[in-house]
């Protein structure tokens, strides 16, 4: 950006979202930015300059960091630059927010609902009221702190040793009692985070299909499904017949989806594979899945819990090309009512 320099930079865990901190001789900005540089979220942090009595349009129409008006800033004469060695970042548990520290305390807060085309920026401890720019910190610390305390209650335990290990053993002993006895195990998260594994659980008496289930996905809450009726944390399976091996590259491609594109998976949502259609691997002429809660006659996974939140299993169900156009157009319900999940594996 014209003008300006970068203060700091610090990219999300999942490498989905960069925040950085920029500022010119007028103000400090905190931008919240997605791998190709579109802005997600943007947060005034100080003026270094003599607040004007209103917006400056000449700044925000050259592209430079806004400065805020008089009546919203609790320095209306401006402030030093900020410091870098004095700024830390801590990470939302989902990846999709942050918050930003000076000297350990609080400076702002740019969650994962933070929407500027709604008029919705973050939170600045600086601030006064509400302001295109900035929301005020402090009106906002009751909803906000126990957020900022649980991310980083989160991260002190995912970094400690041993912590993936302990979860992951949790996970297994949950389907070892709903599925019964592991087949192999393979790692589908590539060495980055999230962490993603694969349990295979072989047909047994009673079941002539085998079961895949992701192990790791719901370590970490998923981003903005807060913001919808829906479970935060989420598992994958599938069930099959046919080579457990190709069923595995499912969890390949969705596996990391909702953090790397910070959305979410839930009940009745559809994916088309993301290669030609003749490469999907399992065969059937399928060219996707939908993704289903509970499909009747397929096992109960449920009764798991983490971090507070009930996980929930969403099954992948192949599907067809006129099945996915189908619930694009009319709803996820018009194909899940009428898939007979059996005939799919």
């Amino acid at each position: 950006m014209v003008g300006t320099a970068i203060v700091l930079t610090s990219p999300n865990p999942f490498g989905s979202r960069t925040l950085t901190i920029e500022h010119d001789r007028g103000s400090s900005v905190a931008y919240l930015r997605d791998p190709k540089g579109a802005v997600h979220g943007a947060v005034w942090l100080a003026n270094h300059v003599p607040a004007p009595e209103s917006i400056d349009l000449g700044r925000a129409n050259a592209g430079l960091p806004p400065v805020m008006p008089l009546a919203n800033t609790t320095h209306p004469s401006g402030t030093p630059p900020l410091d870098p060695a004095t700024l830390s970042v801590l990470w939302f548990e989902e990846g999709d927010g942050v918050a930003l520290f000076e000297n350990d305390e609080l400076l702002a807060v740019i969650p994962g609902w933070a929407d500027l085309e709604r008029g919705m920026p973050g939170y600045a401890r600086d601030a006064v009221g509400e302001s295109p720019f900035a929301w005020s910190l402090s009106e906002a610390l009751e909803g906000l702190a126990p957020r900022v305390a649980k991310a980083r209650s989160y991260w002190n335990w995912r970094e400690a040793e041993g912590s993936w290990a302990s979860f992951q053993q949790f996970v297994m002993g949950h389907l070892d009692g709903r599925l019964g006895p592991p087949g192999r195990f393979w790692d589908v998260g590539g060495g980055r985070q999230p962490m993603v594994a694969v349990s295979e659980r072989p047909a047994t008496f009673g079941r002539d299909y085998t079961v895949l289930s992701t192990v790791g996905m719901s370590c970490q809450r998923m981003p903005r499904a807060e913001l919808y009726d829906t479970a935060c944390r989420v598992e994958l399976a599938i069930a099959t017949r046919q080579d457990p091996r190709a069923a595995a590259r499912l969890f390949l491609w969705l596996g990391q989806y909702p953090w790397k594109s910070v959305t979410w998976l839930g009940h009745g949502h559809t994916a088309r594979w993301f290669q030609d259609p003749g490469t999907f691997p399992l065969r059937g002429g399928h060219q996707g899945v939908i993704m289903l809660a509970d499909p009747p006659g397929m096992p109960d996974l449920n009764g798991f819990a983490f971090g507070g939140d009930a996980v929930r299993w969403l099954w992948l169900v192949p599907v067809t090309d006129t099945e996915l156009r189908l619930a694009s157009e009319r709803g996820h319900q018009v194909i899940a009512d009428r898939l007979a999940v059996q005939t799919r594996i």
